[in-house]
């Protein structure tokens, strides 16, 4: 699947041109706007904006929200977090939306949070993982929705324990989601197995990983297991250079994100068997909730979900139940809805913590495999994202007061 910017501009361009429609009719709509690295990870964004554009067009099928349309204003932040605060302005003063979506890289999500809390509006973070913006960066104004780096990390610490190896490695790209990736797992493992120890780290640029020189310097430290937290193309190089050099035969690996099909799905035959990953088994999830967004969305693109897909699709459900609850757009009366608010997302249950902000949806655990020379996931669970979060306490400590 690939999206080029004169795809997304054409698009852009046919978004704006929907209020003009919608106005000429007599109804005012529910504008969010939403800003994402569309050109930069496509393999993640585009199947999230299908998921969001999903969502929409059902909710507007059943009527909309308080008697009005949702509508979605999307901008391209490319990667950049400047980029991104500029068009988080150009949303709110030109396009007069409503609340602000989306952010993909935790750098660019931190950056629009704390744009958020300059003036003072509702941004809903659907995708970026740090935990710095609900926790010692959090503030009024930013809510989070995917499960965050500690409580991905504390997913995979519950099996890394498990495994006998003591001398661990960690790789993981060089900014600030990789950075906490890294320190929690590192904190939650040696709390729980005393007897381990990290004997080295590497630190590749994001997108620009020398995997060649990544695994010989992994190598050389001699490690029992590896936690990879590399995603992507740098994923991909990693894994490929692994496999030539023989750095993952005979050693446990434990990788964050790894079983996400975005990234899972490039690996193809090349994917290595028994890691122990988070991610989406999507074709196996059979729950009512789950084969209904799953057939929707393969009705609706002929395609099958990706974890993105489910992100895009809840970051809308969790605002419009939370206008639903407010009864109104206002800015502060959304925020107080937003806080505690209980939602539906195809995974199962979800509750936006009035604590912190931070959604309670979960991420699936599991071990990849082969079959039919694709990478799947098996053995896997569904982690509620409840169960794997500090204490209260201990998020009042790391959260600004009256934040």
């Amino acid at each position: 699947m690939s999206m080029t910017r004169r795809t997304i501009l054409a698009a852009s361009a046919a978004t704006l041109a929907a209020p003009a429609l919608v106005r000429a009719q007599g109804t005012q709509p529910i504008r969010i706007g939403e800003i994402n690295s569309y050109t930069t990870l496509p393999a993640f964004t585009v199947p999230y904006r299908n998921g969001w554009q999903l969502r929409v067009e059902q909710i507007n099928a059943a009527g909309g929200i308080l008697g009005r349309p949702l509508e979605v204003v999307w901008r391209d932040d490319a990667g950049r977090p400047q980029d991104a605060v500029r068009l988080a302005g150009e949303l709110l003063d030109n396009e007069r939306v409503d609340i602000l979506g989306g952010t993909f890289f935790s750098h660019v999500g931190l950056a629009v949070a704390d744009f958020a809390l300059q003036r003072k509006r509702l941004f809903v973070a659907s995708e970026p993982l740090t935990d710095a913006i609900v926790w010692d960066k959090g503030n009024r104004y930013t809510f989070r929705l995917r499960p965050s780096t500690y409580m991905q990390a504390a997913m995979l610490v519950e099996e890394a324990a498990k495994l006998p190896a003591k001398r661990w490695v960690t790789v993981s790209p060089n900014y600030e989601y990789g950075q906490s990736a890294v320190k929690w797992f590192k904190q939650l493992l040696m709390a729980k197995r005393p007897d381990v120890e990290f004997v080295a780290e590497q630190w590749p640029a994001l997108g620009r990983i020398d995997a060649g020189a990544t695994v010989q310097a992994l190598a050389q430290a001699r490690p029992e297991a590896i936690y990879n937290v590399t995603f992507g193309p740098d994923l991909t190089n990693f894994v490929r250079q692994g496999n030539t050099r023989g750095l993952f035969e005979r050693r446990s690996v434990v990788s964050l994100l790894t079983g996400e099909p975005e990234y899972l799905d490039p690996l193809a035959d090349e994917t290595p068997e028994g890691w122990v990953v988070t991610g989406y088994p999507w074709e196996q999830i059979n729950t009512p909730e789950h084969t209904a967004f799953r057939d929707a969305y393969r009705a609706r693109f002929n395609d099958y979900p990706r974890l993105g897909t489910v992100v895009g699709y809840d970051m809308i459900t969790a605002i419009a139940e939370a206008i639903r609850k407010a009864g109104t757009t206002d800015n502060e009366k959304v925020i107080e809805a937003l806080r505690g608010l209980p939602f539906n997302s195809p995974f199962g249950p979800v509750v936006f913590r009035a604590l912190d902000h931070q959604a309670t949806l979960g991420a699936y655990v599991g071990k990849t495999a082969l079959r039919n020379n694709r990478g799947v996931m098996v053995d896997w669970r569904y982690a509620d994202g409840a169960n794997y979060l500090p204490s209260d306490d201990e998020v009042r400590r790391m959260r600004p007061q009256g934040a």
